[in-house]
């Protein structure tokens, strides 16, 4: 590590020495900040010496996102090999699907950091360490099915539309990640829902029978003419509590494994990155809404799914520990977090049985909640100071 020291110390007293170079910092201190400790400091300003850092942070939350990373690869090749009928190991699904998801990593990170890099130069300033989270998190909500080219695109777009354009790390309204994924919702909706872009078939024929469906579109269907099942039993039996829990069926990369995003809670909570209320209350509106939805089923059947099947399926175990809890877009008042917390999860049951054309309701349960945060702190802060007016008052 030595070596690497000194060749960064060589190659910043270069950069300074010329003014044509000197532009070109951000690029050098980039590689310094991610090998070794950030040495920017503080000038000015009331601040608060910790021994928490921006990437500290973000190490802490790639180091929980690897579960999830790890069952995803996995289970690509699970359901390649199940699709085309052939036996396998794990490691042979596990290197399978690395193979197909790895490239897709590489791409987000590319153009992320490379957009950014650009920023630094031309306004600067230092890189910040925020894409490092954001590079992961776009490829584990993808489809295995997804383009490259469109991952760049929606990668180019979040960063600059959601990111640079609001002031860059820690100044964005949106979450990155979702806003990408968003992005390719609405440009390219054929190539983000369906029954082809989940399981990634590298041109072989399907088996009989094979369906790349995922779940909630399965039951969205009870509101078409043509429902894939007849009873909501029959969904039980196909796919028991403990098969959900584990997450082995098709579905966006990182997201269906409710065992993976629970161990990744736990990193978070434990410490301290994460907020439970952000997540308790988020995980009570899904519930909340889909047993109000129970009550009110009549013949319904996509109402009268179990509350705890619900919150099981789709993105919204993913999206309850790493999207709504990013504390950039959340809300930062404690009341705050439970009302924001609250109103992403039941808008996400919501949006997903009221609107059967889009089964999964997450992501854009989690924006509207992005942009209500700081009206849901203006609100509360506003009414602490009433509190506070007439205790003066009455004293």
């Amino acid at each position: 590590m030595k070596f690497l020291r000194n060749l960064i110390d060589k190659q910043k007293a270069l950069l300074d020495k010329s003014e044509k170079t000197k532009k070109f910092w951000p690029l050098v201190d980039a590689l310094d900040t991610f090998a070794f400790t950030p040495n920017h400091t503080t000038h000015s300003g009331s601040h608060v010496r910790d021994g928490i850092d921006l990437k500290r942070t973000m190490m802490t939350v790639i180091i929980a996102l690897v579960p999830c990373l790890l069952f995803g690869m996995w289970n690509i090749g699970h359901q390649h090999f199940l699709a085309i009928g052939e036996q396998a190991d794990l490691m042979q699904k596990f290197f399978y699907g690395a193979i197909k998801v790895l490239p897709v990593i590489v791409v987000a990170y590319a153009v992320g950091l490379g957009v950014e890099f650009i920023f630094c130069i031309r306004n600067g300033h230092a890189i910040q360490e925020g894409f490092l989270v954001s590079g992961l998190l776009i490829p584990l909500v993808m489809p295995i099915g997804t383009p490259l080219w469109m991952i760049a695109i929606a990668t180019a777009f979040a960063v600059l539309i959601a990111k640079e354009v609001f002031g860059g790390t820690g100044m964005n309204v949106l979450n990155v990640a979702l806003t990408a994924r968003a992005f390719l919702f609405f440009a390219h909706p054929t190539m983000m829902s369906g029954d082809k872009v989940w399981v990634d078939l590298a041109g072989q024929t399907p088996v009989d029978g094979f369906s790349g469906a995922t779940y909630l579109g399965k039951l969205a269907s009870f509101a078409a003419d043509t429902p894939a099942y007849a009873s909501l039993q029959q969904f039980y039996t196909e796919l028991p509590f403990m098969d959900a829990m584990i997450g082995a069926y098709a579905g966006s990369i990182g997201e269906s494994s409710v065992i993976a995003c629970l161990i990744g809670a736990f990193v978070l909570l434990y410490t301290g990155i994460g907020s439970w209320r952000v997540m308790l209350s988020f995980l009570a509106g899904g519930l909340g809404m889909a047993l109000l939805f129970n009550q009110i089923a009549g013949d319904n059947l996509y109402m009268q799914v179990d509350p705890l099947y619900q919150i099981m399926l789709g993105g919204f175990m993913f999206g309850m520990v790493f999207m709504i809890t990013d504390p950039v877009t959340a809300a930062q008042t404690n009341t705050g977090k439970w009302i924001y917390g609250f109103i992403g999860g039941s808008l996400a049951i919501l949006i997903r049985v009221a609107n059967p054309a889009y089964p999964e309701g997450v992501m854009l349960a989690i924006l509207f909640a992005n942009v209500m945060a700081p009206i849901i702190d203006h609100y509360v802060i506003q009414a602490n100071i009433k509190r506070r007016l007439k205790r003066v008052k009455t004293a």
